[in-house]
């Protein structure tokens, strides 16, 4: 029988994340869908996103129902044209789910993959756009959550807006604690969702779109429920404001998120305290002998992703199921070459519990009598 776990869950994974109690209190009303104080706060919500990213006036919000990954294919269906074809920086397995996604969809597309300890190349990307006048669009994940590493996207941009071609992010782990500025960094779409580091509840996808960019792209969209396009124009035109029924209560965690993202002192903030986060975490679990997959440099304060233990005592399901039963909830790794796991460093969590979680890694440890933290060694 599994032990019991303590009432107060800690959960470090990269969404779903734990989340304040005012977030979750948010949520203890009910809304009806076409009255004004819901369109008022589907409206509150949309100008704050855009205004995260420095976008007033040249961008807008298209909230969707739906995970990320609803955010991400709806972005891809409906700027990449069916005449189009898009070149997809793969260095993991979200790079790879959007070629997926181009599969489905029936988009040609390009991959430049590079390994998951190495960032997407912006000289790679001004190689394949000079040879390759097919290309219409360029996607590249922002912060690849497989690995917790941070692609270059000012350097990506800048050759993308060089020749001529359109940009599409997946800033899903990144977006609300790494700056982006749209003054500066041309996209024509960037996507994120309501329960990463914002720190709100699952069920809301979005895309901030180039409104010159997104007006052009009428009729392109694979599906109905998946179209920007009508999404925006619906929420503009019509008194109701969603197409179909809006997920109420967890736009309104969404928008009480937001205003706590903003009383930490907005993306600045909010990137020093999981920056903290981070360096408590790497430094304790080194200071036991873990190895981390990345070095410093090319680690972003949002997951961190560690080399399993090559000591044969060492069982991650056990590992796992015992830091659960002492309040923190970890994630298994997703890398192709190595077995690894992944601790997040987002959400509503604090230098006690980075600390708390180390003191209970150490239990874990000992119970299980692993003596030898460091990964195996590889093959000459």
């Amino acid at each position: 029988m599994a032990a019991a776990r303590p009432k107060e869950i800690f959960l470090l994974t990269p969404g779903p994340l734990t989340t304040s109690k005012a977030t979750r209190t948010a949520m203890m009303r009910d809304w009806g869908s076409r009255d004004t104080d819901f369109r008022d706060l589907t409206q509150r919500v949309r100008a704050r996103l855009v205004a995260l990213v420095h976008g007033q006036g040249s961008h807008v919000a298209v909230p969707l129902q739906g995970s990320g990954t609803f955010a991400v294919e709806a972005m891809i269906g409906t700027f990449v044209p069916k005449s189009g074809k898009l070149l997809i920086l793969v260095n993991g397995a979200y790079g790879q789910r959007m070629v997926k996604i181009c599969q489905v969809a029936g988009r040609a597309h390009a991959v430049i993959e590079t390994a998951e300890d190495v960032p997407a190349s912006a000289q790679q990307v001004e190689a394949a756009l000079g040879a390759d006048p097919a290309i219409t669009h360029v996607a590249v994940i922002h912060c690849e959550t497989t690995s917790g590493i941070i692609n270059p996207l000012a350097e990506i941009a800048a050759v993308v807006e060089r020749h001529g071609r359109a940009l599409l992010v997946d800033s899903m782990s990144a977006f609300g604690a790494v700056e982006i500025d749209a003054r500066r960094i041309r996209f024509d779409a960037l996507a994120a969702s309501s329960n990463k580091c914002i720190e709100g509840v699952p069920g809301i996808g979005f895309v901030i779109c180039r409104t010159t960019a997104l007006d052009k792209t009428a009729g392109n969209a694979h599906a109905l429920s998946l179209d920007l396009h009508d999404q925006r124009i619906y929420m503009e035109k019509s008194g109701q404001q969603w197409r179909f029924t809006p997920p109420t209560h967890v736009l309104a965690a969404f928008d009480a998120a937001l205003d706590q993202h903003e009383s930490e002192g907005g993306v600045k903030g909010r990137n020093a305290r999981y920056a903290r986060n981070c360096k408590i975490l790497v430094d304790g679990m080194r200071s036991l002998g873990f190895v981390t997959l990345l070095p410093d440099h090319l680690q972003a304060p949002i997951i961190v992703t560690f080399h399993q233990p090559a000591d044969p005592r060492f069982h991650f399901e056990t590992f796992y199921n015992s830091l659960a039963a002492h309040g923190y909830v970890i994630y298994p790794g997703k890398l192709t070459k190595a077995d690894s796991f992944r601790i997040g460093c987002i959400g509503q969590v604090h230098e006690a519990q980075m600390t708390g979680l180390l003191d209970a890694v150490k239990t874990c440890l000992r119970d299980m009598g692993v003596t030898e933290t460091g990964p195996a060694k590889r093959a000459a």
